[in-house]
């Protein structure tokens, strides 16, 4: 596969989850790619949908309640949708990998450290059993962790939250996946792990040569390692671009809210700037308009009522919005 091909196609994904007998979609409508070793970064603020649009990928959704309506989630030309249980566990944690949010939950806890790294390995390779062992004190070795001949035989909770992130990584790297998936995997951590833990997952992905879907709230975390940028509020991709021109060129009135929103070091203010109100819940999405509207800054009576597209303002950047035009790319639509 050339690194012009797309790794990872997202096709029109609709995921939704039965509540009272009724379905509400979290995710609706989203469509973007990733290419070999391309690092794409989903961001948005927490219920835009970032981390059902992963589960869906990895097809983790809860089972009572969770399903995906529509769409297709190609992995390598091959849609993942249909798949039984039985085909995804030999693509889970072999071809496409998962960070988990949460490094304190994400482990069993009643299992030492190296039978959860050897699992992986016993189920995905054809390592024999007494290179099980080594191998798995190699790739704690590889994640930072210096007592790892100690460490395999510890249990989750022996060790710090840092500890365990790194674990999970180790975990997730064991079979040199293709994709590596990280939802949002510096949650909880102190600032300092945060950047240790981000800088072992670029390193690994430059060694390795995988490609990263990395899913963040945080435009720093952005723009020091994505190539790609993928914007969600309320279940839509809003806008998409590569990392330049997110942060040198916004366009939806969402993103520059979002870039607002973050202090600058040469300006003293008293109020940070924010984006008024909060995120609808799945049972109050806008039934038609804009989702964005009752929060957007230059929303108009228009946004209302009709329901923006998403189409490119230019080659490699695209936007839905109706300030823009998606049928004459690079113009602003005439709107009344």
């Amino acid at each position: 596969m050339s690194n012009h091909e797309a790794l990872l196609e997202i096709k029109d994904l609709h995921t939704g989850f039965d509540i009272g007998g009724e379905t509400f979609h979290a995710v609706k409508g989203v469509s973007f790619s990733v290419k070999p070793k391309e690092v794409v970064c989903v961001v948005g603020e927490s219920g835009c949908g970032k981390s059902v649009m992963s589960l869906s990928i990895m097809d983790l959704l809860p089972k009572h309640n969770g399903k995906i309506d529509k769409g297709q989630i190609l992995f390598k030309g091959k849609d993942l949708v249909p798949l039984n249980d039985k085909e995804m566990n030999k693509i889970r944690g072999k071809d496409i990998s998962m960070i988990f949010q949460e490094p304190m939950t994400a482990l069993n806890p009643v299992l030492t450290i190296g039978y959860q790294i050897e699992e992986v390995l016993f189920n995905h390779t054809s390592t024999r059993k007494e290179e099980i062992r080594k191998k798995s004190i190699s790739l704690l070795k590889q994640v930072g962790i210096s007592r790892a001949e100690q460490i395999v035989n510890e249990y989750p909770h022996q060790l710090s939250g840092g500890m365990r992130q790194r674990v999970m990584i180790a975990i997730a790297i064991a079979c040199q996946p293709q994709l590596l998936i990280a939802d949002e995997p510096t949650t909880a951590l102190d600032v300092t792990v945060q950047a240790q833990i981000l800088e072992l997952i670029k390193q690994i992905q430059d060694e390795v040569g995988m490609a990263v879907l990395l899913i963040t709230h945080d435009l720093g975390v952005v723009a020091e390692l994505a190539d790609q940028v993928v914007v969600m509020y309320a279940g839509q991709v809003v806008e998409q671009a590569d990392a330049d021109r997110i942060f040198y060129n916004p366009q939806h009135p969402y993103t520059k809210s979002l870039l607002g929103s973050i202090p600058k070091m040469d300006e003293r203010v008293e109020v940070l700037n924010t984006i008024k109100g909060i995120v609808p819940s799945l049972k109050n999405m806008p039934q038609k308009g804009c989702r964005f509207v009752d929060r957007c800054p230059v929303a108009m009576d228009a946004c209302r009522e009709i329901d923006p597209l998403l189409g490119e303002t230019e080659k490699g950047h695209a936007v839905r919005c109706i300030l823009y035009d998606a049928s004459k790319p690079g113009q602003k639509a005439e709107v009344r």
